[in-house]
């Protein structure tokens, strides 16, 4: 049976069709506003019915950036879409005209799923996926089954505290593990670095035009694969706050595997060889005990689609 996986972003949706191996047969896109939430449910059945038209659907998965109540029936909590306790299931049941089953995921879930599934993590049956991209997302698979808790937002990973009294987050707290293993922490490092020592930080603003809040991770990313001394500093700052953040996960999980997805993954072993080092460095009874791989993502920016429709199958 075909599904139709739908990855729901701030200011967009990307929509497939995807078959039981995982493939994408067919894809579109929808630009939407996360402050209105009924314009993101009209794009979404929009897309179903364009893409329904010319394949058989038989579910629907929509993975949402939030909180995911444990029935999979919709949103608790959104930070950067005004979803709060929001049904999003019933409101796409309602426009859509066809039958079809429809299941709300978390997106770092779906992601995970798919590495697991169809990718990188393929092979094993405990497995940790971090998306690092504006924030730290987490997915964990335990002994082959996608681990969600009894309120359905387990492997929220990123906010755990691991700064007491460090950096303000978004979730309300202080000290965050995403605070100091994600994108945005890479950019607010990079544009402090810029301003505080310019002559360290010229290939840097190069690349941002000369201006040091017109920073992005991308840049930084650029600066260091050509070599440049602070952009591979910061990207190393960035991989040990990723490893000995996951030693700590893993004394508790015990992954097989740990899958390092999202933006920051481009920059390849910039950010994997110190976060290697950083896991290594923190984690417990180190030479007693199998250690799990840390790898790059394979799935790429389909994961979300690919997974969420997956999931709506089972």
């Amino acid at each position: 049976m075909h599904a139709i996986g739908v990855d729901i972003g701030g200011t967009k949706i990307a929509v497939g069709v995807v078959d039981d191996e995982g493939r994408i047969l067919a894809k579109t896109r929808r630009d939407t506003e996360p402050d209105d939430v009924a314009s993101i449910d009209a794009a979404i059945a929009d897309a179903y019915a364009e893409l329904a038209a010319q394949h058989k659907v038989g579910a629907i998965g929509l993975a949402a950036a939030g909180f995911v109540a444990a029935d999979r029936s919709g949103v608790l909590f959104a930070p950067n879409i005004a979803w709060r306790e929001y049904p999003l299931r019933d409101r796409i049941a309602a426009l859509v005209e066809d039958r079809v089953e429809i299941v709300v995921e978390n997106d770092a879930n779906a992601a995970g799923w798919a590495e697991f599934r169809f990718g990188a993590a393929r092979d094993v049956d405990d497995m940790l996926t971090l998306t690092i991209g504006t924030g730290l997302g987490g997915a964990v698979v335990s002994n082959g089954t996608l681990v969600r808790g009894f309120a359905g937002v387990a492997a929220e990973v990123g906010h755990m505290r691991v700064v007491p009294g460090g950096h303000y987050c978004g979730c309300g707290h202080e000290g965050c593990w995403e605070q100091y293993a994600s994108g945005s922490a890479l950019v607010r490092d990079a544009q402090a670095a810029a301003v505080a020592y310019p002559d360290r930080a010229v290939r840097i603003l190069e690349l941002a035009g000369g201006s040091a809040e017109k920073i992005v991770g991308p840049h930084v990313t650029q600066a260091a694969q050509e070599g440049d001394e602070l952009a591979v500093q910061l990207l190393a700052e960035l991989g040990r706050w990723v490893g000995e953040g996951a030693a700590s996960v893993a004394a508790l999980l015990d992954p097989a595997m740990i899958v390092i997805g999202g933006g920051v993954a481009a920059a390849g072993d910039l950010v994997l060889e110190p976060a290697r080092k950083g896991f290594a460095d923190q984690l417990s009874a180190r030479g007693h005990r199998p250690e799990a791989t840390i790898v790059v993502a394979s799935m790429g920016n389909d994961a979300g689609i690919v997974g969420a429709a997956d999931l709506a199958r089972l």
